[in-house]
C-alpha cells in the first residue's frame, strides 16, 4: 500500500494547475500499486477545480469501478469529501 500526501502539494489545494501536477504524480501510482491511500492529512481546503482536475480526471484513464478498488481516502474534512464527490459525479456526466 502507497501513501500520497496531498499536503506535499499545500494546505490549501485550489487551482487546477496544481491538480494537474497532483494527478500527474498520483496516476503512475494508481496503475503501479495494487491500493493507494489518498491521505489529505494537512490539507484545509480542496477546491472544485483541483478536485476535478486531480482526482476527477482520473475517470479519463479508468473506470470509477477501477478507481474505487485501487485507492482509498483517508483524513478528509467535510468540505474536501463534498467537493471531490462532486467532481467526481460531473466528471462521469461529461463521460457518459
Amino acid at each position: 500500500m502507497t501513501i500520497f500526501k496531498f499536503k506535499d502539494f499545500g494546505e490549501n489545494l485550489g487551482t487546477r494547475m496544481l491538480g494537474s501536477m497532483a494527478r500527474e504524480k498520483l496516476l503512475p501510482l494508481i496503475l503501479n500499486n495494487d491500493k493507494v491511500v489518498l491521505d489529505f492529512e494537512g490539507v484545509d481546503v480542496v477546491s472544485n477545480s483541483f478536485a476535478d482536475e486531480c482526482i476527477a480526471k482520473l475517470l479519463l484513464q479508468m473506470p470509477l469501478e477501477e478507481l474505487k478498488q485501487k485507492t482509498t481516502f483517508a483524513n478528509v474534512n467535510d468540505f474536501a469529501k463534498k467537493n471531490i464527490a462532486l467532481s467526481l459525479k460531473r466528471r462521469q456526466t461529461i463521460n457518459a
